[in-house]
């Protein structure tokens, strides 16, 4: 499951991290039943329950800023822009956003808006799990008809994984190509 909130917003603050050359192999989801673990920890490179049921989604809602995805949301998107809903909305893969709700009001105000996400380049080409997400803003960027910004964080990847500037510059022209293509 996933968050739309990079469709609109990209303020979500990440716990710190202090090793930033984590390999794949790191990347783990995890269960720690234990008494002194209290919180589920979501990372960009790990994922750990804390209850025999799994995440609790509901917590991670509350401690991102977000909002869940409602039925009426997802009705009142439909009536405002005349498409149906993508099915990832749906079927509440993406299920929390952040200000989606105000986004709808400045749609239904006629007042201007932009949707934003981004990617960071970090491989030559993108695969699925890196189109999903453009796909989906795409889809609001038709039903808003609104400008959409595709932010490449190759400043980003420079600093916090193993490349060099030169590479960074060369992974995110690779991507951009992709991108657009």
């Amino acid at each position: 499951m996933s968050s739309f909130s990079n469709s609109i917003s990209n303020s979500t603050k990440l716990e710190e991290q202090t090793d930033n050359s984590l390999p794949l192999s790191k990347n783990e989801v995890t269960q720690d039943y234990s008494e002194e673990s209290k919180d589920d920890i979501v990372t960009p490179w790990n994922v750990t329950a804390t209850s025999s049921t799994g995440i609790d989604y509901e917590k991670l809602i509350k401690r991102f800023g977000c909002n869940k995805v409602t039925e009426d949301l997802i009705v009142r998107f439909e009536k405002l822009t005349g498409h149906k809903a993508h099915p990832l909305l749906k079927r509440k893969i993406f299920f929390a956003h952040r200000d989606f709700n105000y986004i709808l009001d400045l749609f239904e105000q006629h007042k201007p808006f932009y949707l934003y996400t981004g990617r960071g380049p970090s491989s030559g080409s993108l695969h699925l799990g890196h189109l999903i997400p453009f796909f989906f803003t795409k889809a609001l960027q038709d039903a808003f008809k609104v400008p959409l910004i595709i932010q490449l964080t190759d400043d980003e990847k420079f600093l916090w994984k193993d490349l060099t500037l030169e590479d960074s510059k060369k992974l995110a022209l690779q991507n951009i190509k992709d991108i657009l293509s």
